[in-house]
């Protein structure tokens, strides 16, 4: 009877424990009103890998209300974003070969989801990341930082 009780509480306190893959990914929503649901992600350092699913909760087609996930240093976001406009909806608003990419999505529409790998390798501790959109304009307001501790 004392094993079941020690079983049940070992096994209470692993379902409530958080599971350490979760750490290393994250699912970010966007919607019709150009909004991510998170402003801010941090990666364990422990991390292997880093994941990120994106989800757009939205209903509008792709070619209207696009959404795309890029990630580069916080300094250079805007001149990505600014570049990109001129590649177009089929280079998913990004410059083709643009070094200053760390990782990126295809832009997505509404209904749909898609996800990158962020390549760990290519962050430090002490830098300055953001993540945003780059369909044309989006970025004044779907943005967000990056972490890694």
């Amino acid at each position: 009877m004392k094993a079941k009780f020690l079983l049940l509480a070992v096994l209470t306190t692993l379902a409530s424990s958080p599971i350490l893959a979760d750490e290393c990914s994250v699912t970010i929503s966007s919607n019709d009103a150009m909004q991510f649901d998170k402003k801010a992600i941090t990666i364990n350092k422990a991390c292997k890998k880093f994941s990120v699913t994106l989800k757009h909760t939205g209903t509008t087609a792709k070619a209207a209300m696009g959404h795309n996930w890029v990630l580069s240093k916080t300094e250079e976001a805007q001149a990505v974003a600014t570049d990109g406009l001129s590649a177009g909806i089929d280079s998913n608003y990004l410059k083709p070969g643009d070094a200053r990419v760390i990782a990126a999505t295809k832009l997505i529409g509404g209904g749909e989801t898609t996800s990158v790998e962020v390549p760990l390798n290519k962050l430090s501790k002490n830098g300055n990341y953001t993540f945003f959109c780059s369909f044309p304009g989006h970025i004044a307001l779907m943005k967000g930082t990056l972490t890694l501790e």
